[in-house]
């Protein structure tokens, strides 16, 4: 497998690095993020967080803003953050924000014309694992999390694959995605109009039935704007409770939708993961 260095920054005592490789899943050119903590650079494997990011996000957002590189060094873990669609000249694409190039939701999407390269969920659980522990110092050891959009998808993507991941989180996930602006826009035109194949990508209904658990943390902002219309954290903690799942779901007053919040909570959530990547 191929793949290309971008750029390399050197930070807390590890390094930031930025990839591109032709991803057969996609049918197109992706671009990725790797932060390796200093604890690689002697040979040893460090287990590996994936980070999804929201709409219009790319792999950058979440290694300039959240402020993860310190905490990450001291653990001794890998964040590895993905784009968060397919991209190129040939990529379908549309006029909104919310639907084609930077708006991939983290599904297969089944209808033309985004069948051909909008396969994420395929990307993000088998393609890109499966990179980065053949070419870099990174054990099978992993845990997902995400921010909004990317909060759904690391939900979604571990909940269905328990047995892949040692833990979730999620800040300011899309919790209810079936029943949302957001999700009944992306769904009816990736997976079209039968909504009985949206399910399998809602983590609300998913948590509900769930039956083999991986440890869930959920932190959301009282001052999102978009809480009551699109993100919806109330279906998911009344999914948990009815199926008995591990979820820790925490509000916080006054803060909002933006990577002020995710920074102020970060150390939280590797430390959360870190338990149960390295224990």
């Amino acid at each position: 497998m191929t793949i290309e260095n971008l750029s390399s920054n050197k930070s807390f005592g590890g390094w930031h690095k930025q990839y591109s490789h032709h991803s057969e899943t996609l049918n197109c050119s992706m671009r990725f993020a790797i932060y390796l903590p200093p604890q690689a650079s002697n040979g040893k494997k460090v287990p590996a967080l994936y980070w999804l990011s929201g709409l219009t996000c790319t792999d950058e957002n979440f290694m300039q803003k959240a402020g993860a590189h310190r905490m990450a060094a001291e653990l001794g873990v890998a964040i590895v953050a993905p784009d968060t669609s397919p991209r190129g000249d040939d990529v379908a694409d549309d006029e909104g924000y919310d639907l084609g190039k930077g708006a991939g939701f983290y599904v297969n999407a089944t209808q033309e014309p985004w069948s051909k390269h909008y396969r994420m969920y395929d990307y993000v659980l088998n393609e890109l694992p499966a990179l980065i522990e053949d070419m870099f110092p990174v054990s099978d050891q992993r845990s997902i999390f995400g921010h909004s959009m990317g909060g759904h998808g690391a939900l979604v993507l571990a909940l269905r694959n328990p047995e892949r991941f040692q833990s979730v989180s999620a800040f300011s996930p899309i919790s209810k995605p079936v029943n949302c602006p957001w999700g009944k826009k992306a769904f009816g035109a990736y997976l079209g109009k039968d909504t009985a194949s949206w399910a399998e990508y809602d983590a609300s209904l998913l948590m509900q039935k769930a039956s083999k658990f991986v440890p869930a943390l959920v932190d959301q902002g009282e001052a999102d704007n978009f809480l009551t219309e699109q993100l919806k954290p109330e279906m998911l903690e009344a999914a948990a409770k009815q199926s008995g799942y591990p979820l820790e779901l925490n509000r916080h007053e006054g803060y909002d939708h933006s990577y002020y919040f995710i920074a102020s909570f970060i150390e939280e959530h590797l430390r959360f993961h870190a338990k149960y990547l390295i224990g």
